[in-house]
């Protein structure tokens, strides 16, 4: 049984009107392993005693547990793709996230590292290597040639 079925049987015996220590010797026999202690069968009594009716868990306040989400990785590899100049503190302030968790969708699940100011995939696969390759040999036949 799930903790949601646990719940609701234990509001089932408060609003029967026994105690959390008969609710917990009730259920005991029936759940075994799974049976919640004493001591959670006393916190949601109390809870029902103080005029809670859901069994439901409330909403917790703050942040997701997670800010790496596949449509922030695709935003931030979309940003990067249109200026490979960007500044760690300028995708921060465009998606709204930790600059650690920018960190970690760069370096992570986009595989990028900054390199002389620009964004540049860590691993390059092999047509990106060939243009690497010829761009460079190119670069170097202009720069050793004898003619300016």
């Amino acid at each position: 049984m799930d903790k949601i079925g646990i719940r609701g049987v234990i509001q089932f015996f408060f609003l029967e009107g026994e105690t959390a220590k008969e609710i917990h010797d009730r259920i005991l026999p029936t759940l075994g392993d799974s049976c919640p202690s004493y001591e959670a069968v006393r916190l949601w009594v109390n809870e029902f005693k103080r005029g809670r009716t859901g069994i439901q868990d409330a909403p917790r306040p703050g942040a997701p547990k997670s800010a790496v989400t596949p449509e922030i990785i695709d935003k931030v590899h979309d940003l990067i793709l249109t200026d490979r100049r960007l500044k760690v503190r300028e995708l921060v302030e465009a998606t709204s996230i930790s600059t650690e968790r920018v960190h970690f969708i760069l370096h992570y699940e986009l595989h990028i590292k900054k390199l002389c100011a620009r964004w540049v995939p860590r691993l390059l696969n092999a047509e990106q290597m060939r243009i690497c390759m010829r761009t460079s040999a190119d670069n170097l036949r202009v720069f050793t040639s004898p003619y300016p």
